[in-house]
């Protein structure tokens, strides 16, 4: 822990308030407890228990993302919010990796995910330029330019461009397999989509994304969709981006989906993929899905505040950038 870069990380965060505020977002502040945790197959929440008077018990959960609560609000008739908030994932600790984290989070009417894209651009930028009065930094030795526009590539381009894949491999289940056992990243033949997919991904190209300059990439596969919605050009691919600077993934974004009939379709694969992980399967936020009915186009993005801390004060640890932080067993 050192004073100038935990100093620097509130001046982040107040120049981070005032870039949305100066540009017409509210500021919420939606529960970290709540009974319906994220769905995500691959993400633990932290589980607690709410207990009354007469000894009656409740399981409730800390949020892994604000994201039901602030789709809630923007049904409620909120146009354009943001939030500054912690959130809590468990099972991940490690040098970029802490259990509670700081996200900043953020939801745009009458928009979709290339718009948050350029809210994204802008903040960083305007960010950089109030608190260190330049638009470039240097990050373990390597100058980055944080400058807009940012570079975008496709899901499908970075597959080519890093891993030699091209885009009808890229969607042939059987052949991105092969690969993956043909370069020895897994043995065994029992792995899916996603699996292959991933450990490309992070053996082959993440590591080189952003490496002088910040790029979206975006349009994911279809099965990766989340809570975005399925591409208008390509049904294949979903409209959703994730940022990286420095072969560090800082966000990920949707053109939201407010089709609540697809959304629940999609929690309830999640609900089965949890079951066959044999992990706990949450119930479905009804409220949140009643919410997407009211709902209009809306693009949205959760940026994790801490690694953009990192970047800016050159940390390779998230241990030192966090004030008074917990020490966490490792693996």
């Amino acid at each position: 822990m050192e004073v100038k870069k935990l100093e620097m990380r509130a001046k982040i965060i107040k120049a981070i308030r005032e870039f949305f505020w100066r540009n017409k977002f509210i500021e919420t502040d939606t529960p970290i407890m709540v009974a319906h945790p994220g769905m995500e197959p691959y993400l633990d929440p932290f589980k607690t228990q709410f207990k009354n008077e007469r000894g009656e018990t409740q399981n409730m959960y800390l949020i892994t993302s604000p994201e039901y609560a602030m789709k809630r609000l923007l049904a409620g008739g909120f146009k354009n919010i943001f939030q500054i908030t912690h959130t809590f994932r468990n099972k991940e600790v490690g040098a970029t990796h802490n259990p509670e984290f700081a996200m900043l989070e953020w939801y745009r009417t009458n928009a979709d995910y290339k718009d948050i894209m350029c809210d994204t651009e802008n903040m960083i930028f305007d960010v950089c330029k109030r608190v260190f009065k330049k638009s470039k930094i240097k990050y373990q030795g390597v100058e980055i330019d944080l400058k807009p526009p940012f570079e975008r590539l496709s899901v499908a381009s970075a597959f080519k461009k890093y891993a030699g894949i091209d885009k009808k491999t890229l969607e042939d289940e059987e052949a991105l397999k092969a690969i993956v056992i043909k370069k020895g990243y897994s043995t065994s033949k029992t792995i899916d989509y996603s699996d292959a997919f991933f450990l490309i991904f992070l053996n082959e190209i993440e590591r080189k994304l952003g490496a002088k300059k910040p790029v979206f990439l975006y349009d994911y596969p279809l099965c990766m969709a989340a809570l975005s919605k399925q591409s208008k050009k390509d049904k294949k691919y979903a409209e959703r981006f994730e940022l990286y600077i420095a072969g560090l993934e800082l966000a990920n974004a949707f053109s939201e989906l407010i089709d609540a009939k697809e959304q629940r379709a999609r929690l309830e694969d999640e609900q089965e993929m949890r079951r066959r992980l044999k992990k706990e399967v949450y119930s479905i936020d009804e409220k949140f899905i009643s919410a997407l009915e009211y709902m209009s186009e809306s693009g949205g993005i959760a940026l994790g505040v801490d690694r953009l801390v990192m970047l800016f004060t050159d940390s390779t640890k998230i241990d030192d950038i966090m004030f008074c932080g917990e020490k966490f067993i490792k693996e």
